[in-house]
Parts: structure tokens; C-alpha cells; sequence
């Protein structure tokens, strides 16, 4: 038999070992968030216009160009998958982004949720 089909047999063995409580397994559990929300351009507006941010400034903190800003807010683009968790975070709430990056409250723009 070939060395694959050992190692194969092996973990199967393992595994019914484990169910029958025969062997302890080690098991990580790995929880995994549902996909962000979808953004449209008013969102986007709203969110950025209740963090009181122009629109260069949420640029430099999303860490896209201001024309990728621009172009979300005019329907343009839609933001990717990781920028649409960015904006979850964001409207969740901006003083977990402060913790993040250890801001001093007074230094806290302040949210109009």
C-alpha cells in the first residue's frame, strides 16, 4: 500500500477512535462572520457625512484613493469585499477604530449615530 493511503487510513482510524471516545483530539473551532453588509452610494454618503469626515479623509483612513471614494459615492464603483468590512466597522461604531489605533478620546471625531 502506498504511503498516502496509510496516512489516509490512519486518519480515518483516528477519526472513528474519537467518535467511539476512544482518543482525545485536539480541535479548533474557527467561527466564521457573515459577509459584510452591501453599501450603496447614499450609505456611503451618510456614513461618511455622520463621521463628519470630508471625503479625503476617509480616504486616508479606509486606505483607498479619493477618487475610489468619489466613485463609490457617485455609483460609479461599489466597494470590494474588504472594503465593504471597513465601512461595517466603521458604522458599528467609530470608537472601536479608535481603540484600534489608541486615539486619545478629545482626539475623537465625534459620530452622529
Amino acid at each position: 500500500m502506498s504511503k498516502m493511503f496509510e496516512m489516509l487510513k490512519g486518519g480515518f482510524e483516528d477519526a472513528l477512535n474519537y467518535e467511539r471516545g476512544k482518543k482525545i483530539l485536539r480541535v479548533k473551532r474557527v467561527i466564521i462572520p457573515e459577509p459584510p453588509k452591501h453599501y450603496n452610494a447614499e450609505n456611503i454618503k451618510k456614513l461618511r457625512s455622520n463621521l463628519g469626515m470630508s471625503q479625503s479623509d476617509f480616504a486616508l483612513w479606509l486606505n483607498v484613493s479619493l477618487n475610489t471614494v468619489k466613485s463609490w459615492e457617485q455609483n460609479v464603483r461599489t466597494p470590494s469585499h474588504s472594503a465593504l468590512r471597513l465601512l461595517e466597522f466603521f458604522e458599528r461604531g467609530y470608537p472601536f477604530v479608535k481603540q484600534i489605533y489608541n486615539i486619545p478620546d478629545e482626539e475623537l471625531i465625534k459620530a452622529k449615530f
